[in-house]
């Protein structure tokens, strides 16, 4: 694996704490997008996983383990289309073109005959395979089968009582994938953030202390984690895994004393 490689644990965390931090109300969060508890702890699987996307272009990363032979075949393939790891998908482009397919994936919906609310079928299929990549990231799940069938019941509950509003499933994904390239900002290897322009720095730059913030190879960095899987990160993501922890417990709590109905409980 790449040393510029950061840890899908520690994305899958990082999204984990972003999820919290944007949603939760009760003082331990912002508040910017509230949900309900229950939806809190929906989407912080959801958002873990989506933290783990950016990765599908690297061979060794968590998604090209999770299906024998097709899960490889995949990622090479995204790889090579995107100009290999660290490329194409560590790009704004590509935080706007998930958010542009989070949204179409929330547009597909089914109605059967005699269901009162159409079930949200995008979401569910996009749910399945990002709480899988967390469940196993996080090592909620030893094995994939146990991950995906953690991922599947997850969507379950996506598809039979998601809401109309599709809001809250795009910004989780868009998060998710967002905090990950922030991540990988915040160490040495950069990232080509106006890929597929990477515009190259005059020779006089990579003389000055500032060469490791725009790099000659046209990437950008604010390398204050150092290298990736440093003891810089290991420090920063252990109260990361607390606060997620605590954020969870919460919401498990607040879920408990709660309303019973499922659509209630998802706000929905």
């Amino acid at each position: 694996m790449e040393a510029s490689l950061m840890m899908g644990a520690h994305h899958a965390v990082t999204g984990a704490a972003a999820w919290i931090a944007v949603t939760a109300t009760a003082g331990h969060g912002l508040g910017l997008f509230p949900v309900t508890p229950t939806g809190a702890l929906a989407g912080t699987l959801l958002c873990a996983g989506a933290a783990l996307l950016p990765d599908a272009d690297h061979g060794s990363a968590t998604i090209s383990n999770s299906v024998p032979v097709v899960g490889k075949f995949v990622t090479s393939s995204i790889s090579r289309a995107s100009g290999g790891h660290r490329h194409g998908l560590h790009s704004l482009l590509a935080i706007a073109c998930v958010w542009i397919l989070a949204t179409g994936l929330g547009l597909l919906v089914w109605q059967p005959t005699g269901w009162a609310e159409p079930i949200s079928v995008g979401p569910a299929v996009m749910t399945a395979m990002t709480v899988a990549f967390a469940a196993k990231a996080l090592r909620l799940a030893k094995r994939w089968a146990l991950a995906w069938l953690i991922g599947l019941a997850v969507a379950a509950f996506i598809a039979l009582y998601a809401p109309e509003q599709q809001a809250w499933f795009v910004v989780c994904v868009a998060l998710g994938y967002a905090v990950h390239l922030l991540g990988d900002f915040l160490t040495t290897g950069g990232l080509p953030l106006l890929w597929p322009w990477r515009p190259k720095p005059p020779p006089l730059w990579r003389r000055t202390p500032l060469r490791h913030i725009w790099t000659s190879g046209g990437y950008m960095a604010l390398p204050v984690l150092g290298n990736a899987g440093s003891f810089r990160e290991w420090v920063l993501l252990l109260p990361l895994t607390a606060y997620v922890v605590y954020g969870m417990l919460f919401a498990a709590l607040a879920a408990a004393r709660g309303s019973t109905s499922l659509p209630a409980l998802f706000g929905w």
